[in-house]
Order: C-alpha cells, then structure tokens, then sequence
C-alpha cells in the first residue's frame, strides 16, 4: 500500500452543507435557520455560560485566593548542578543556559543549596539561599549578586 493509495473509511467524510443555494436545495430561503427569531440573525444565540437570565454557574462560585501580578519567578539552579563546570570559571546565567541546566531566564537565577559542591567557582546570579552562598564560599568560590 502507497500513500496515495489510502482512502477515508466509508463515513468518515461527509459532504460540506451547501446553505441558502434555492429552494430546490432543501436549505434555502432561511437556510436552515426558521423564521425570525434570535438564532436566526446574524451574531445571534447566547452568550457562552448565559443560562436564560438565572445566575450564571462561574458567578455562584465562591472566588478564593488572588494572583500576585508582582511575584518574580526565578530559573533555579542546584549548588550540586555547578559541578559539571570547570575549576574556577565564572558561571552566570548564558553558561548555565549553554550546560543545558535551565530554559527560560524568567526574572532571573537563582541557586539554591542542594548538594555539595567540589569546584571554585564565581557564580554571578539575582539571588542565592544562605546555604548556597555558604556552600560556594566553603568551596573557596565567590557568590556575586546581580
């Protein structure tokens, strides 16, 4: 069998509804719509979630919580993740990014203090853990704020 052999299964393809070609076509005229009415007119028919004038379901809902608009999402890294560099480079967020360790720069790095780290090393990020900044100074690197 060849690509342009295959056919669609019998039913699974159906004709498109030619509306408002004659009467003889079964749909003209009104083209299937009635007479008069709302969803008869062009942008007719509710709105989605309208439930004919009751209090809509989304609005009886009780509402919880808030979303903070000012909240800043750092791409973390691991003090342990810093290992795969070589003895006293600078890390900052390009390298991080290169070594495949974060996507998105987001608001920032951040490098938190999960592991042990073996090499001396200049890290230079938005934010450190006290345990990650501890970690890189016993290590006998240095932990540059930006």
């Amino acid at each position: 069998m060849k690509l342009n052999e295959l056919k669609a299964t019998e039913g699974a393809r159906s004709t498109k509804k030619r509306i408002g070609r004659g009467l003889g076509s079964g749909n003209g005229k009104t083209s299937g719509k009635g007479q008069k009415g709302q969803n008869s007119r062009s942008g007719g028919g509710v709105a989605i979630g309208f439930e004919g004038g009751q209090t809509p379901f989304f609005k009886r809902m009780p509402k919880r919580g808030f979303t903070n608009y000012t909240r800043k999402e750092y791409a973390i890294v691991n003090v342990e993740d810093l290992n795969k560099f070589e003895d006293g480079v600078t890390v900052d967020f390009a390298a991080v990014k290169a070594a495949g360790l974060v996507k998105k720069e987001l608001d920032g790095l951040k490098v938190l203090g999960n592991g042990k780290l073996e090499k001396k090393l200049t890290v230079k990020a938005a934010k450190f853990s006290a345990s990650a900044k501890k970690a890189i100074e016993e290590a006998g690197g240095t932990a540059e704020v930006l």
